[in-house]
């Protein structure tokens, strides 16, 4: 019997080996947004805000709002064949958001992702800018405003993925080679944990958990090897909140999937992903989709 198709297996590029390739004009641009929206939200941040309820377990405040606003002029000003969709400017008009991601280039904008963390003041929330091209995540950046980190990616021919300092320092990004699930670590919601992570845990014995707040910051601790697989079930992310932290994955060489084990299409105007997240190092993924299936 033939293997399944894994679609990760050829999605990733290889990370630079030099220092001269960590460079790249749109991933350049897109940082700069990016910590421009970072200095922002320190700055309400210190000043002080108010948190209010777009709906059930949907906390705002005007770090997003405003960060929001920052992120989308830029982006028209410096990207004007791209269309836009960003979580807090996201048209009403189900048919304009159909227009939009049938665009050859959307850029999916998440301005602060973790905001019930922010509004704790802890530290795990992001600033999260994805491109798509032809409905697949093609480059994505994502800033962490408390560290100052950076992390971005392009996937594809001449693709690249680095992590930034915030002087300006830029080395390769790499996940882990480990291949031992019983030597991996899993990172889960600190809020809402999934059942399906409770289901691979118990399937593959998992070493260890880290628990954060942030699709973005979760992500970027695989892609930065310092856990090894995340999943998450259910409707409950967008895919301003996948868009760049998948281009970023895939470029440094791990692997991003729905649980199906597809690639998220970003052309669908639905914008909910309803499969739900399997992000790894790529070596464990087939492992960890096949626990995180129901019983039959």
């Amino acid at each position: 019997m033939s293997a399944p198709p894994q679609p990760w297996r050829s999605a990733a590029a290889p990370a630079p080996a030099a220092a001269e390739r960590l460079a790249d004009a749109e991933l350049d641009a897109l940082l700069i947004i990016a910590r421009h929206a970072a200095a922002l939200i320190m700055r309400v941040h210190a000043e002080g805000f108010t948190v209010e309820m777009k709906g059930p377990n949907d906390p705002v405040t005007r770090a997003d709002r405003e960060a929001n606003t920052l992120i989308c002029a830029r982006l028209a000003e410096q990207f004007p064949d791209a269309a836009i969709l960003a979580e807090e400017s996201v048209p009403g008009d189900r048919q304009v958001i159909a227009a939009r991601v049938a665009e050859r280039r959307v850029f999916f904008v998440d301005p602060l992702d973790g905001t019930r963390e922010f509004a704790d003041r802890r530290d795990d929330f992001a600033v999260m800018i994805g491109l798509a091209e032809g409905g697949r995540a093609r480059l994505g950046v994502v800033v962490l405003p408390v560290t100052g980190l950076g992390l971005a990616g392009r996937v594809g021919e001449g693709g690249l993925a680095f992590r930034e300092a915030p002087d300006g320092a830029r080395a390769p990004l790499h996940p882990s080679t480990i291949t031992d699930p019983s030597q991996a670590t899993m990172v889960v919601s600190r809020s809402h944990r999934p059942t399906v992570a409770d289901r691979v845990h118990a399937r593959l014995g998992i070493a260890r958990e880290l628990s954060c707040g942030s699709v973005g910051v979760k992500v970027a601790k695989v892609a930065l090897a310092e856990a090894d697989l995340y999943v998450h079930g259910g409707a409950g992310c967008k895919r301003w909140d996948t868009c760049a932290p998948e281009a970023i994955l895939r470029a440094a060489g791990g692997a991003f999937t729905d649980l199906d084990g597809q690639l998220l299409d970003y052309a669908d105007p639905d914008l909910a992903v309803k499969r739900g997240i399997c992000a790894s190092n790529g070596h464990l993924h087939a492992a960890v989709l096949a626990a995180a299936r129901p019983e039959p």
